[in-house]
């Protein structure tokens, strides 16, 4: 069984994010979509609320779970039995970094290997940091966002600027 993570910090998910769970979830037998509780970031939405976000638009693949970690993300696919690492790629800044990090990666553990989506046109050019602060000025982000989670993202928004 190919189990695949796609790490991130999800604040708040995206449909570019949905876009890349529905993708990879054709491609892996399991994908497991982990929420990254990074210290050094503010996010706006707690962990347990970005893991219910992504539980509400992960209901209709069976083979996708949610879960959230802490800590070496090497560690963390070890303890899943994963050497797979799933990441999205909007433009060639996001390239550059994840290169960097997925070399790293592979340094400190070699049999795990990063694999690059590109994003589809529709969502390249958003971002959650985007999303807030449309989001915060009253803009709309109803196309930016998964319907299941729009009213909880926008009361969040609301509620935290």
């Amino acid at each position: 069984m190919t189990i695949a993570i796609y790490p991130g910090s999800f604040d708040p998910v995206t449909n570019g994010h949905k876009d890349i769970i529905d993708r990879s979830s054709r491609v892996f037998d399991k994908v497991i979509v982990s929420v990254l509780e990074n210290p050094r970031k503010k996010p706006l939405f707690s962990i347990e609320e970005r893991v219910e976000m992504l539980h509400m638009i992960v209901a209709g693949y069976p083979n996708v779970e949610v879960d959230s970690f802490r800590g070496l993300l090497i560690d963390y696919a070890k303890q899943k039995n994963s050497s797979i690492i799933v990441k999205g790629l909007r433009a060639m800044s996001d390239f550059e970094f994840e290169f960097q990090m997925a070399l790293i990666n592979r340094k400190l553990d070699s049999r795990l290997e990063t694999m690059f989506m590109m994003t589809n046109n529709s969502f390249s050019y958003i971002s959650s940091s985007i999303v807030k602060e449309i989001g915060s000025y009253g803009g709309d982000i109803s196309e930016l966002v998964p319907n299941e989670v729009y009213d909880t993202i926008l009361k969040k928004i609301n509620e935290g600027f």
